[in-house]
């Protein structure tokens, strides 16, 4: 009991700083995710609709944006924050220690993640949509957001939700680094101090978050699903 007890004064003591932590990496959170949106989304929908037989095509243009989207999404996330420390000090002032600095590797990790599960959602939109809405004379514009994301917005849910987890499994790794969140937290005042009661705790504290986010994801596109 005794041992609980100093547990729960020794979460109370560094609580202002997980606190402090979880809000830094909802900063990372938040750039990441508008990235994804603002320019995944559209990225996604460009290689779709550039792809063989799509309203688009264009052989050139889909190989461009399908090689940028592999390259960032196979270089090791940790290499890719070492290699954009000079252009985010050039862009941003600081490359480290800030969690706004930290969002800019995240932000295109984010747009290159979920483009390609854009790209994927509307690749299994059954054929006889797209059909549809040509042989209504629906513009590009049209057929994308009225039939397309209509009938993949189930599936762009369930991508963004796993693209959501991705995000923060990088937010950790920011910790390496200096970039601050809760993978800084745990490493600098568990791992390092070798408190690993508060190191655990951190842990778990992710794991509760990654468990709520596909939940609530999973139940928005249980809900948009109408088959």
């Amino acid at each position: 009991m005794n041992s609980f007890n100093l547990y729960i004064e020794r979460v109370i003591e560094y609580a202002p700083r997980l606190a402090e932590s979880l809000f830094e990496t909802g900063i990372m959170m938040i750039f990441a995710m508008m990235a994804a949106i603002i320019l995944g989304l559209p990225l996604g929908t460009l290689l779709y609709l550039s792809s063989k037989g799509k309203p688009m095509e264009n052989k050139f243009l889909y190989q461009v944006a399908s090689i940028f989207v592999n390259i960032v999404r196979s270089f090791p996330f940790l290499l890719l924050v070492v290699v954009m420390q000079p252009l985010i000090r050039f862009l941003y002032g600081r490359a480290t220690g800030d969690p706004v600095a930290a969002s800019f590797p995240m932000m295109l990790i984010a747009i290159a993640l979920y483009a390609r599960f854009v790209e994927q959602s509307l690749h299994d939109v059954p054929r006889g949509v797209t059909e549809t809405a040509q042989s209504m004379g629906a513009t590009t514009f049209q057929l994308v957001w009225k039939f397309l994301y209509v009938e993949a917005r189930s599936s762009l849910i369930i991508g963004f939700t796993t693209a959501f987890v991705s995000f923060i499994s990088y937010s950790t790794i920011m910790g390496v680094v200096g970039g601050g969140g809760i993978g800084d937290f745990a490493i600098r005042y568990g791992y390092q101090r070798y408190e690993t009661d508060i190191m655990y705790t951190s842990i778990v504290v992710i794991i509760i978050f990654v468990v709520l986010a596909q939940w609530f994801g999973l139940k928005i596109a249980g809900k948009l699903d109408k088959r």
